[in-house]
């Protein structure tokens, strides 16, 4: 059976780690990447190897910086009472990015997902009750995407959260049923935020 050499096989099967990368999607960034001149090839590899050396994981709301505290947690003009939820790290810039919110943030680190055995304990929802009563938060936004992880993280967390006294909302329903937080434009997200609703 016809097979590629070892060192493409060995890529493939590294890009295919990748969320949503078959092995077509694959090929084509392998193939995409042969193409490039070396220099452009070395400067991606070294892109990819310093991620860990300069990328850190924000130890208290769970971004990603280049140091940590991120410069969200840093910032002292944000409001510090107000922590706005999301699943994932590019959530937070997608919500920055509308311009209309200006509290803190903190990043679960995924969602509820039973079928791939993503339960509670593996995000970061402890470190979260923790810092209600430790910060003095008045309010708590779940901005999670409207789909079945994503309501399923949201009922949990109202659950979690409902002895703190904390007022809780989540982002209006201008958010289509499926959508993403990530990749919805700026003005629907910014009016989802700006139009919260008591959970």
């Amino acid at each position: 059976m016809a097979s590629y050499p070892p060192a493409i096989e060995r890529l493939l099967d590294e890009l295919t780690r990748l969320p949503g990368v078959g092995p077509k999607t694959a090929e084509r960034y392998l193939f995409a990447l042969l193409r490039q001149p070396s220099a452009g090839l070395k400067a991606f590899g070294q892109a990819v190897a310093n991620l860990h050396e300069t990328i850190l994981n924000c130890q208290r709301c769970h971004n990603f910086d280049t140091q940590s505290p991120c410069r969200y947690c840093r910032d002292r003009q944000r409001d510090q009472q107000v922590l706005c939820v999301v699943a994932d790290a590019p959530d937070v810039l997608a919500i920055e990015q509308t311009g209309v919110y200006h509290g803190l943030y903190h990043v679960l680190g995924g969602t509820i997902n039973t079928v791939e055995g993503q339960g509670p304990e593996q995000l970061h929802i402890a470190d979260l009750l923790g810092r209600i009563p430790k910060e003095k938060i008045t309010e708590v936004i779940l901005a999670m995407n409207p789909d079945i992880e994503g309501e399923t993280t949201s009922l949990y967390l109202k659950k979690a959260l409902a002895p703190s006294g904390v007022r809780l909302t989540q982002l209006a329903r201008g958010i289509p049923t499926g959508g993403d937080v990530t990749y919805l434009d700026e003005a629907t997200l910014g009016e989802a935020i700006t139009h919260r609703q008591p959970t």
